[in-house]
């Protein structure tokens, strides 16, 4: 089942892409990714169709054009450095996205019926960034787009970033179910970058005996995990090499809530962290 859900680097290149993830090849309804590069002075030309999409520069800086709007985005120099403003493009719509210098863009996705949001810009200075979990569970969060940061119709954007020897994404936990209050049912893209030559890391997923998948992938740069369901987590950063990956996710409930449940077995270790110390390496770049 990994060669299903985990793509390595490369072997879901479309075209412009350096990796193209919709909803019809994972095999599910809404969450989508694209990973973009540019060369300087190239210009890519982005119809939306029935996906509303986030801009968000990973290395670089970037112009996007649309409905008579030009966004500049400053962009960032990596993905560890700092967080970046972005840009915020509805359903059937058009966009021309160019960069003088070049770059690598991600471009998250969601399938939704509603259009009603303009497009917008999304300044860096109003990404909360927020410090999870402690001691080697300890990782950065930089909440883009999700409940209450920034208003989408069904998307949602997060980055995780994990020094070198810990664990994030734990206690394992799963939401892929509509259960009011408790779990939403929500589709997820893991996009990943490691940092250092020959860096590496872990995803662990795995199911319910009525729903099953079982996924231990070794993952380096430019890899992406599926995640149609299941208990998810750890992401293991290797000693030595700091762990960055992109979330995206979204499904088919209109509140857009982003509710989760610990695997019962593991969620205990949560109580583990008010003894501990947040770890010092955090946060990352220019947030320190």
């Amino acid at each position: 089942m990994s060669n299903k859900y985990h793509l390595p680097k490369g072997t879901s290149a479309d075209g412009p892409y350096d990796l193209l993830v919709t909803p019809e090849s994972a095999g599910w309804g809404y969450s989508g990714l694209r990973i973009l590069t540019l060369r300087p002075g190239e210009t890519h030309t982005l119809p939306t169709g029935d996906c509303e999409f986030l801009v968000l520069p990973l290395t670089g800086s970037c112009t996007v054009t649309t409905d008579g709007k030009t966004f500049e985005l400053e962009g960032r120099t990596g993905v560890f450095a700092s967080v970046t403003d972005f840009a915020y493009l509805p359903r059937e719509s058009e966009a021309q996205i160019s960069s003088a210098q070049g770059g690598l863009f991600a471009l998250p996705s969601a399938r939704t019926e509603r259009g009603g949001l303009p497009a917008r810009y999304g300044r860096k200075e109003d990404v909360p960034v927020e410090l999870r979990g402690a001691g080697a569970c300890s990782r950065q969060v930089n909440n883009y787009c999700l409940p209450g940061t920034f208003e989408a119709e069904q998307l949602l954007v997060c980055e995780v970033l994990t020094p070198g020897g810990n664990w994030s994404s734990y206690p394992p936990h799963k939401h892929d179910e509509a259960r009011p209050g408790v779990e939403s049912e929500l589709e997820e893209i893991y996009y990943f970058q490691v940092a250092g030559e020959g860096g590496f890391g872990y995803q662990r997923v795995y199911g319910t005996p009525e729903r099953p998948i079982d996924v231990l992938a070794e993952v380096r740069s430019g890899d992406t995990v599926l995640i149609p369901h299941g208990w998810h987590g750890p992401s293991i950063a290797a000693p030595g090499y700091d762990l960055y990956y992109l979330n995206v996710m979204a499904g088919p409930g209109q509140d857009r809530a982003w509710l989760i449940c610990d695997d019962p077995a593991h969620g205990w270790v949560r109580d583990t962290w008010t003894s501990q110390d947040i770890d010092d390496r955090l946060p990352f770049g220019e947030n320190r």
